[in-house]
């Protein structure tokens, strides 16, 4: 998972006792009648996708570390590292099993059978939510799958946190994770998202950055950009607005720790005007009975074209020959 928490550099308050007391909303335990059917969680048999910092440790909620505390197991990604956040947050003695990509044909079966004989299990990635850019998705398929419930308790994400602070449009966007580390591949990759409209987000190692970075600006051109990285850490950066300025940023400062990357979509290309076409177009919609308001209009929205050139284009100058198809007698002055 991106940004994963540099254990020398996080920020940690330390919680008291007394900030943990049994039973109180604050500790992440849901009111009776809550999204966890009225029940206190963890629940049994219940797989729960558990949000963690992707950097400032006060950024874990309540809910999460209620559900750290209290699970039967914890399967992580990697059990040093999340056994080191762990103790940070102050949470001790946990069982922790190790679910990665080496391990998840032997860990699947495993992990169901927990869940099949009543236990709570919270999953947790290096960093962030778990289930993206991790095998977390492969766990939650096979418990769906299995019948068994999965819960998510919501936490920091790096795509979101770097696409609203990028000042790159966020209404619509399209997440693609890694791309893929050869050259050929990742150029074959961009090529295909070269036409995508949307806001684009990736994410990329460090040692990667600058080759990437050099094949966008050959692929995609010169597009608004914003390289975040150290998200929600002291340093945090972000490195822009175009990919020629991070491109020239980080071959000067080579970069640390992983980063994502939002890109600037593709410019939305300006129709093609073809004047008999759209006339035959017009006339088609008349003859099936739409006024010329109304023809204007519909085609507009089909071609992208601006209504008021269309609707001029059905008062024909002199010279000006109808389709062959056309026969309707004239409206005369009115706007139809």
């Amino acid at each position: 998972m991106a940004d994963a928490p540099a254990p020398d550099s996080l920020s940690c308050r330390e919680t008291g006792a007394a900030d943990r007391a049994p039973g109180a909303l604050s500790d992440g335990a849901p009111e009776s009648g809550s999204a966890s059917g009225g029940t206190s969680e963890p629940a049994a048999g219940t797989l729960y996708l558990v949000g963690t910092p992707i950097g400032n440790l006060a950024d874990l909620s309540p809910r999460a570390r209620h559900l750290l505390e209290t699970a039967d197991r914890i399967a992580c990604e990697d059990t040093r590292r999340s056994g080191l956040l762990l103790s940070r947050l102050g949470i001790r003695g946990r069982s922790l099993l190790s679910f990665h990509s080496h391990n998840e044909a032997a860990r699947l079966p495993q992990l169901l059978a927990a869940l099949e004989a009543g236990e709570a299990i919270a999953l947790i990635s290096d960093a962030g939510l778990p289930g993206i850019s991790d095998p977390g998705e492969l766990l939650v398929a096979a418990a769906r799958q299995a019948g068994r419930p999965v819960v998510c308790i919501p936490g920091p994400t790096a795509l979101t946190t770097a696409l609203v602070s990028s000042g790159l449009p966020a209404g619509r966007f399209c997440f693609e994770g890694f791309l893929p580390p050869k050259g050929a591949a990742r150029r074959q990759r961009l090529e295909a998202l070269a036409g995508e409209e949307r806001t684009l987000i990736v994410y990329e190692a460090p040692h990667r950055l600058v080759a990437l970075l050099e094949d966008l600006l050959a692929v995609m051109g010169d597009r608004p950009l914003q390289v975040a990285r150290e998200l929600t850490k002291r340093h945090e950066q972000q490195v822009g607005p175009c990919v020629s300025r991070a491109l020239e940023h980080f071959s000067r400062q080579a970069p640390q720790g992983e980063c994502t990357l939002v890109i600037g979509g593709a410019p939305r290309q300006a129709p093609r005007w073809d004047e008999p076409e759209l006339r035959r177009s017009l006339h088609e919609l008349l003859a099936a009975g739409l006024s010329r308001r109304e023809a204007a209009r519909s085609l507009a929205e089909r071609s992208g074209h601006s209504r008021r050139a269309l609707y001029a284009l059905l008062h024909p100058r002199p010279g000006d020959a109808l389709p062959e198809q056309q026969t309707d007698q004239p409206e005369g002055r009115s706007a139809g």
